[in-house]
């Protein structure tokens, strides 16, 4: 009891320090802390950490490399795909899925020993999102040259079914209740998908968002949150009647976008250079706490909400080109001050 009783302190000791920095509108709530270099080259898009066994998984060219976040160091590498993106994980039956754009394909590996099990091919065209549901049991992969999602079967490692959407997929998640909320980027809407019955159940608009990119939940306050490109801003969408509460201005260029439930901050990796950190008053009221310098192209990233730290990779840019500088693709490290 004693034990829970400094928990609950310590939480809401957190609560209170970020609630007084709000109010006094400084931008100092989190710093760079380190960079974990990492090897190899070419492009680099989603990330993704199992909270459970504390591993970063960090997408990169034709590789996956896995991190653990409790020593922050490289610990080991998935290779041989042709051009992947994302990273999806089904912790009860140790497999983890990666979406390879280039291949038109799902890789499956073993979590433990990360070998790969099984090249899954998809109907689809260019796989991009990825997500594993827990309500289904089945992974969902975003197909961006075809206008779907293949559904994968976890056991047998085939694919079962396909989504077809009303446009061009971006990010999604899951509610662990059956439905899944994918941005379709190009149609400025989100569709709703019933993850049993494999059907389109609802269409939101987004007004004013345009091109949404990254989406979050809260699932206690039934808000998604999804971070939009051609308009700079990040909505707030009501789930239980699809309406816009507001539009939060961010950065420009943002991929991601990551909630934390305990300190109720919203982050969004924006490709100038920036994160736009947000805090969350109240289900309907939100306000830009800092703005966060960065690194140009850091628009992925990914949050610990065990330790509040994000994670964002980046790779260095010979100036004024688009070229990358060899051997300094990196994780960018960011930790609350306390």
């Amino acid at each position: 009891m004693k034990k829970y009783i400094l928990s609950i302190f310590a939480f809401c000791s957190i609560i209170i320090t970020i609630n007084t920095w709000a109010s006094a509108q400084q931008n100092t709530l989190y710093s760079l802390d380190k960079k974990i270099n990492l090897p190899g080259d070419g492009g680099y898009d989603y990330l993704f950490i199992d909270q459970e066994s504390s591993k970063l998984y960090v997408s990169h060219g034709t590789a996956v490399h896995i991190i653990d976040l409790k020593k922050e160091e490289l610990i080991g590498t998935i290779s041989g795909m042709q051009g992947n993106h994302g990273i999806a994980i089904a912790k009860a039956l140790g497999k983890g899925f990666i979406s390879d754009g280039r291949a038109n394909a799902v890789i499956a590996f073993d979590l433990i020993s990360l070998k790969i099990l099984a090249t899954i091919p998809l109907s689809g065209k260019k796989p991009d999102a990825i997500i594993y549901d827990e309500f289904s049991k089945r992974v969902f992969a975003f197909n961006g040259g075809s206008n779907d999602a293949s559904v994968i079967d976890v056991t047998t490692l085939k694919e079962i079914g396909s989504v077809a959407l009303t446009g061009a997929p971006e990010f999604a998640v899951a509610d662990g209740k059956g439905k899944i909320y994918n941005n379709i980027e190009d149609k400025n809407t989100i569709n709703v998908i019933d993850s049993k019955s494999l059907k389109i159940i609802n269409s939101y608009p987004l007004s004013p968002c345009g091109g949404p990119t990254g989406i979050a939940l809260d699932e206690v306050n039934f808000r998604l949150f999804t971070a939009c490109r051609e308009n700079k801003g990040m909505s707030v969408l009501d789930i239980s009647t699809g309406k816009i509460i507001t539009t939060i201005p961010i950065g420009a260029g943002v991929d991601a976008v990551a909630y934390d439930p305990q300190t109720k901050l919203i982050f969004c990796s924006n490709g100038d250079g920036t994160t736009t950190i947000i805090q969350q008053e109240s289900p309907d009221k939100y306000n830009v706490v800092q703005t966060l310098a960065t690194q140009l192209k850091a628009k992925t990233l990914a949050l610990d909400i065990t330790t509040h730290k994000i994670y964002l990779s980046v790779v260095d840019f010979e100036p004024g080109t688009k070229n990358q500088i060899a051997g300094s693709f990196k994780v960018l490290v960011y930790k609350m001050i306390k």
